[in-house]
C-alpha cells in the first residue's frame, strides 16, 4: 500500500485526531489524488502549434515537427475577460501554507512611495523600484497593484521575473491576456499580439537590465511597467524612459511598531530597547523585524513551557507554584542573522525541509512533495512553520528561502549531505514528472525546483549521479514543452545533454540533440537547428536507430526548406538543374568541332562576305562547351547531355540565321583587313555584294574563305566589291563610297591602329602545304589590274561564294563582312 493512502492510526496516531491536522493534510491530498493505486496508462502525447508548425511532443520516441495544414491551424487568440483574469491571478498566487495563519502586517511608512508609483503608472510611465533584499518590495507591489486595478483596459498583470528572460516574460504576458490553448505564436506573431496589450504589468524580482529590458519595453509600447529589483541588477539603458524610485528601510519608530504587530502584544521596555539596537544593526529592513518577532514568540513559548525548548528549568516557590526561569533576549548578532536560531526551534520535518532547500539552492519544493522527500506523512505542515518564522518568501506560485537565509543555513551546517538530498529529489521528480496523471501545468509550476535538483548532479561520476540527471531531464522536458514553458524546456535539454555526455549514454545524448534541434527550429534559429539535428542523425546512425534517424532527417529537411537550400548561400549546384527539352522534341546533336583537314588556301570570290571575328564564335562555342562540360558532371548525366545538345543546336542555328539576315550590317569584329589596303582602281571591277554567282559552290571542303598568299607573304584581293552603305573605315572616300587612293599598300606599322580604328585581326599565315595554282592567273600572281569585265575563276578545290547561307553552312562559320577587303586566313 502506498504510504500516502494509509490512515493516521497505522502510524501510531490516534484516529480521533483533531480536525486541524485533517485539514492540514487536505491540500496535499487534493494536489495528488491519483498517486495511489493507478492502472497502467499510455504516455501522454501532446500536439500543439508553434507559429505555422505542428509540434507533436512524444515522451517516448521524441518530438516530431511538420508544417501545419490549413485545416489544423488554431483559431486566433481571444482576450480573457475580467473574471477570467481574476481567476488566473488567484491560481498563480502561492498556496497558503498549512497551519495557523500568519498575522496580517500593515504597510508602514510606504504611503508616499505608494502614491508616487500609482501616479506615475496612471500617466503611462514605467517605474523601476529599487531596494535591498528584505525591504518590503513585494508588499508594496501588492498594494500598488490593488490601487491600479481600473487604470488599463487589460487590467493589472502580475508576473514573476525570477530567473526569466525577456522572451519568457513576453510569452507570460501573452498568456495572461489572451486565451490560446496549445498554441504558441512565433516571434512575429507574438510581437504583433503584445503590441496591442494595454495593461499595468507588475514584475517582481526582475533580473534584466540594459538591452534586454529595452527589448521588453519596445515590444509593449501600450503597457506601463512596475519593476521591482535590487541594486545588483544592471541598470536600464541610458535612453530608456523609466522612472527610478528607491526604497529604503523603515525608521526606528516604524520598526518597533512592526515588531509589535508581529508578536501581537505590546513590547516591554527591554524589548523596545532591544528592537532599537536591532534597527541600527539591520538598517531598518522589515524582514529582520519579522524574523525578530518570531524570536520573541519563541521566547514567550519557552517562558510558558520551559520543557518545550529546554531553555529554562522550572523554579519552585514557597507556595508550591512553579515559575519558569527568565529566558534572555537573543543577542544582536543572532537577531541580525537569525536563520539558524529559528531553525533550532522547528520540528524535525521542518529542519529536513530546510536541508532540502539548501541542497536545491534555495528552492523549496511544493508542500505536496515534502512527505515523499522528508519521509514524514505530515511533513506538508513544515511549510507553515517556515513561513511563520519569516524564512520563506514567495516566488511566483511557489516559495523559496528568504533573503540571506541560504548563506546563514549553510554556515550552520545545513549544507551537509546536500549532494545525496539533491539526488533523492531528482529521483523523486523523475518519477513524478513522468507519471501520466501529472499535467503539464503542474510540472511547469515546479520547474524551478526540478531544474535545481538536476544542476548539482553534473559534476558527479558518470555511472550514478549523471545518470539520474539524464533520467530526470528525459522525464521533465516533454512536460515543460507541452506546458509551453520553453525556457525551462531548453534548460532541461541542455542539462540532460551534458549529463548524457558525462554518463556515456549515446542514445540519450542523441535524443537531447534532436529535441534541441526541434526547439531551435520552432524558435527560428535555423543554423542552430541544423547543427543539433545533424549531430543527432549522426549518433543515431551509428546506433542503427532507423526510426530516430528518419525523424531527424524529416526535421532537417524542414530546416533546409526554410533556409532555402543546404548550402549557406542558397546556391543550387549546376548538376542538380535539369534542362527542359524544347516543345518540338530533341533534335539530332551535331558535333561541335568537326575534324579539320589541312588544305591549301583557297581563293574565295569577292561576293562572299568575310567570316565573323573568330573571337566571337570561339566565345559563344566556348561558353556553350564549358556549360555543357559542367553539366555533364552532374548526377543526371543522360538527361543533361540531351538538353545540352538541344541547346547547342539552337545556338548554332541562331548564329547561322544571324549570318543570313545581317549581310548589310557590320558585326563586331567584321572589319578584318589584309596587310595591304585596296587601291582606287579596285572599285571599278566590283560587282554588287548582294548579287549571287551563277555557279554553286561545292560542299567538299571545310575552307572558311581564306585567300592565297602573295609573293611577299601578304594576301591580295582578287576583285573588290562595292562597299555597302554600312561599310566604314578610312579606306572609303567620304560621300562616294569608293576607296581613296591615299591608302598605303604595305602592312601597317607595329603598334599602329588599323584603318578602321579597331585592332587588326590576325594576319594570314602561309600553310605548310604549297598553294594550289588555278588555271587562270590570280591577282596575287599578276601585277596588272583586272579589267571590269574579268572575273577570276575559283579553284576546283575551293568553295565559291554562292550565297551567304551556303557558304556559312559549308564552312561552319557565321556571316561574312560586307567590306571590300578580302578576309584573312584563320
Amino acid at each position: 500500500m502506498d504510504p500516502t493512502d494509509r490512515e493516521p492510526g497505522e502510524y501510531g496516531h490516534d484516529d480521533a485526531r483533531s480536525g486541524e491536522d485533517t485539514e492540514r493534510r487536505r491540500p496535499r491530498e487534493a494536489l495528488t489524488p491519483d498517486f495511489g493505486h493507478q492502472a497502467a496508462q499510455q504516455a501522454r502525447t501532446v500536439r500543439l502549434t508553434s507559429g505555422d508548425l505542428l509540434l507533436t511532443v512524444n515522451p517516448v520516441d521524441g518530438s516530431e515537427i511538420e508544417p501545419c495544414r490549413p485545416g489544423e491551424r488554431p483559431a486566433p487568440p481571444v482576450r480573457h475577460t475580467a473574471a477570467q483574469r481574476a481567476e488566473r491571478e488567484r491560481a498563480a498566487a502561492p498556496p497558503v501554507p498549512p497551519g495557523p495563519p500568519a498575522p496580517r502586517l500593515p504597510l508602514l511608512e510606504r504611503q508616499e512611495e505608494r502614491e508616487r508609483l500609482v501616479g506615475l503608472l496612471a500617466r503611462g510611465r514605467s517605474v523601476r523600484l529599487t531596494g535591498p533584499a528584505g525591504s518590503g518590495r513585494t508588499a508594496l507591489l501588492d498594494a500598488v497593484a490593488t490601487d491600479c486595478a481600473g487604470l488599463a483596459p487589460d487590467g493589472v498583470v502580475r508576473l514573476s521575473a525570477y530567473k526569466r528572460s525577456a522572451t519568457d516574460l513576453l510569452y507570460g504576458l501573452f498568456e495572461a491576456v489572451f486565451r490560446a490553448p496549445l498554441h504558441r505564436p512565433d516571434r512575429e506573431g507574438l510581437l504583433a499580439l503584445v503590441h496591442g496589450i494595454g495593461a499595468v504589468v507588475v514584475l517582481d524580482d526582475l533580473e534584466l537590465g540594459g538591452t534586454a529590458l529595452q527589448e521588453l519595453l519596445d515590444a509593449t509600447p501600450e503597457c506601463a511597467f512596475l519593476f521591482a529589483t535590487t541594486s545588483q541588477v544592471p541598470t536600464p539603458a541610458a535612453d530608456a524612459d523609466i522612472e527610478e524610485v528607491f526604497l529604503s528601510g523603515l525608521d526606528r519608530a516604524a520598526s518597533v511598531e512592526l515588531l509589535r504587530h508581529v508578536v501581537e502584544r505590546p513590547l516591554t521596555e527591554e524589548e523596545a530597547n532591544w528592537a532599537g539596537d536591532l534597527w541600527f544593526e539591520s538598517e531598518g529592513l522589515p524582514l529582520r523585524f519579522v524574523q525578530a518577532g518570531a524570536l520573541l514568540r519563541r521566547r514567550d513559548e519557552a517562558r510558558a513551557d520551559p520543557e518545550a525548548f529546554g531553555d529554562g528549568e522550572p523554579v519552585e516557590t514557597p507556595f508550591g507554584r512553579i515559575e519558569p526561569r527568565d529566558v534572555p533576549l537573543p543577542g544582536l548578532g543572532e537577531a541580525a542573522a537569525p536563520a539558524a536560531l529559528l531553525a533550532s526551534s522547528l520540528s524535525e520535518a521542518a529542519r529536513e525541509t530546510l536541508r532540502f532547500a539548501v541542497a536545491l539552492g534555495g528552492e523549496v519544493p511544493h508542500q505536496a512533495h515534502l512527505p515523499a522527500l522528508v519521509g514524514d506523512t505530515h511533513a506538508d505542515a513544515a511549510l507553515g512553520e517556515l513561513s511563520l518564522c519569516g524564512l520563506l518568501s514567495p516566488a511566483g506560485c511557489r516559495y523559496r528561502l528568504a533573503a540571506g537565509a541560504l548563506a546563514q543555513l549553510e554556515a550552520s551546517g545545513y549544507g551537509e549531505g546536500a549532494e545525496a538530498r539533491a539526488r533523492s529529489a531528482a529521483q523523486h521528480y523523475a518519477w513524478w514528472a513522468g507519471h501520466p496523471s501529472v499535467t503539464p501545468e503542474r510540472a511547469v509550476a515546479e520547474a524551478d525546483a526540478v531544474l535545481a535538483s538536476m544542476a548539482p548532479l553534473l559534476p558527479g561520476d558518470a555511472g550514478s549521479q549523471a545518470g539520474v540527471a539524464v533520467l530526470l531531464a528525459r522525464s521533465a522536458s516533454p512536460a515543460f514543452a507541452a506546458g509551453l514553458h520553453w525556457g525551462a524546456w531548453e534548460k532541461a535539454l541542455r542539462i540532460g545533454q551534458e549529463a548524457a555526455r558525462i554518463a556515456g549514454e549515446v542514445a540519450e545524448e542523441a535524443y537531447f540533440h534532436h529535441e534541441l534541434g526541434v526547439l531551435a527550429l520552432c524558435t527560428g534559429h535555423l543554423d542552430r537547428a541544423r547543427a543539433e539535428l545533424e549531430a543527432s542523425i549522426g549518433m543515431r546512425g551509428a546506433l542503427a536507430d532507423k526510426a530516430g534517424a528518419v525523424a531527424g532527417r524529416r526535421a532537417l529537411a524542414l530546416v533546409e526548406d526554410r533556409s532555402g537550400g543546404p548550402s549557406p548561400d542558397g546556391a543550387v549546384p549546376a548538376a542538380e538543374v535539369a534542362p527542359v527539352p524544347p516543345p518540338g522534341g530533341v533534335p539530332a546533336v551535331t558535333p561541335l568541332f568537326p575534324r579539320r583537314i589541312e588544305e591549301p588556301p583557297t581563293l574565295v570570290s569577292p561576293q562572299a562576305p568575310p567570316p565573323p571575328a573568330p573571337g566571337r564564335i570561339a566565345g559563344v562555342l566556348g561558353g556553350v562547351l564549358g556549360g555543357r562540360t559542367a553539366v555533364l558532371r552532374g548526377a543526371r548525366r543522360n538527361l543533361v547531355a540531351v538538353g545540352a545538345g538541344a541547346l547547342l543546336a539552337a545556338v548554332l542555328g541562331t548564329v547561322v540565321t544571324l549570318g543570313v539576315t545581317s549581310g548589310s550590317e557590320d558585326p563586331e569584329g567584321g572589319d578584318v583587313t589584309t596587310e595591304r589596303s585596296a587601291t582606287e582602281d579596285d572599285s571599278q571591277d566590283a560587282s554588287p555584294a548582294d548579287e549571287p554567282p551563277s555557279r554553286p559552290a561545292p560542299e567538299d571542303g571545310p575552307s572558311r574563305g581564306t585567300t592565297s598568299p602573295g609573293a611577299s607573304g601578304s594576301a591580295a584581293p582578287s576583285a573588290a566589291t562595292t562597299p555597302s552603305p554600312g561599310t566604314t573605315g578610312p579606306a572609303a572616300s567620304p560621300g562616294t563610297g569608293t576607296p581613296s587612293s591615299g591608302t598605303s599598300s604595305g602592312p601597317p606599322a607595329s603598334g599602329d591602329p588599323s584603318p578602321t580604328g579597331k585592332p587588326t585581326g590576325p594576319s594570314a599565315t602561309p600553310s605548310s602545304t604549297p598553294p594550289t595554282t588555278s588555271p587562270d592567273p590570280t591577282p596575287s600572281e599578276s601585277t596588272e589590274e583586272p579589267s571590269p569585265t574579268d572575273s577570276p575563276s575559283p579553284p576546283e578545290t575551293g568553295n565559291s561564294a554562292s550565297g551567304p547561307a551556303e557558304s556559312a553552312s559549308a564552312s561552319g562559320t557565321g556571316p561574312a563582312s560586307p567590306s571590300g577587303a578580302a578576309p584573312t586566313v584563320t
